[in-house]
């Protein structure tokens, strides 16, 4: 049985059929389900649909770097507030993103600096997204990486350098479909040896990064949870260990990081 601890089951993609795509992920042996919060709206719809399948699914409460330039002090208090309820395991996504840029980097380290801060007020984890930002991401989160109970560099595709900063800090290193791009993928399965272990998490970020190697590809294109168990086989595979020991460790990884109950 596998838990994808990235799914972000609120997005438009899924409104024709969100039950539907629990239920095959389900049927394929993922059997709960983190779902990611990425915006206060988001976040409520994440916390929303988690109470549908309580101890199936939990939620991510917390503000993507993309939207931070609609941070203010208001969005901390709601936040707060929804980082009250028990399906809520973790403050995230949060971060940098300077690729995009979608908000000013003044306020994306805005943003990211107080949602770290409430992470270490609740005493909930962090999940954590960084592209093209290490440096400025450095900044913020070593200093403080002793006062917060733990974390996750979501979807990591970065260098030997900042994976080893990150295992330094003590987070946790989240892998997606990524893995399976034989194009962008290759050092990301060069990397794979360097994380313990005990530190390894697996997630399909879905509906985006769909296993680019899924044989017969999905018509639509949108990567679904379902397919978590393909990533962790190709995990498997590259690490040279067995499929059933890539399981039962991120299993008990995501339980230790979150705190789950089931």
């Amino acid at each position: 049985m596998f838990i994808d601890i990235g799914l972000n089951l609120s997005s438009a993609q899924f409104d024709i059929d969100r039950q539907e795509v629990l239920a095959r992920a389900f049927d394929a042996g993922v059997d709960h389900m983190i779902l990611t919060g990425t915006s206060i709206e988001g976040s409520r719809q994440a916390l929303r649909h988690a109470r549908v399948q309580p101890g199936r699914l939990s939620a991510t409460a917390g503000i993507h770097p993309h939207d931070a330039k609609s941070f203010d002090a208001d969005s901390l208090i709601q936040l707060r507030d929804l980082c009250l309820a028990s399906e809520v395991v973790a403050v995230g996504e949060c971060g940098l993103d300077f690729n995009r840029d979608f908000s000013p980097r003044d306020a994306q380290k805005l943003c990211f600096s107080e949602l770290v801060q409430l992470a270490i007020e609740t005493r909930l984890p962090l999940f954590l997204h960084q592209r093209d930002a290490h440096d400025a991401f450095m900044e913020i989160l070593a200093p403080l990486a002793g006062q917060v109970v733990g974390g996750v560099v979501h979807c990591f595709t970065g260098t030997a350098d900042q994976l080893d900063a990150y295992l330094e800090m003590g987070m946790y290193i989240g892998i997606t479909g990524w893995i399976c791009d034989e194009r962008r993928g290759l050092e990301l399965r060069d990397l794979l040896p360097r994380i313990p272990l005990d530190r390894l998490l697996i997630e399909t970020d879905a509906p985006y990064l769909i296993p680019r190697d899924l044989s017969p590809k999905p018509k639509s294109r949108r990567n679904e949870p379902m397919f978590l168990p393909h990533i962790a086989e190709t995990i498997a595979s590259a690490m040279n260990l067995d499929l059933d020991l890539i399981a039962r460790t991120t299993r008990e990884n995501t339980h230790r990081l979150f705190n789950l109950s089931s």
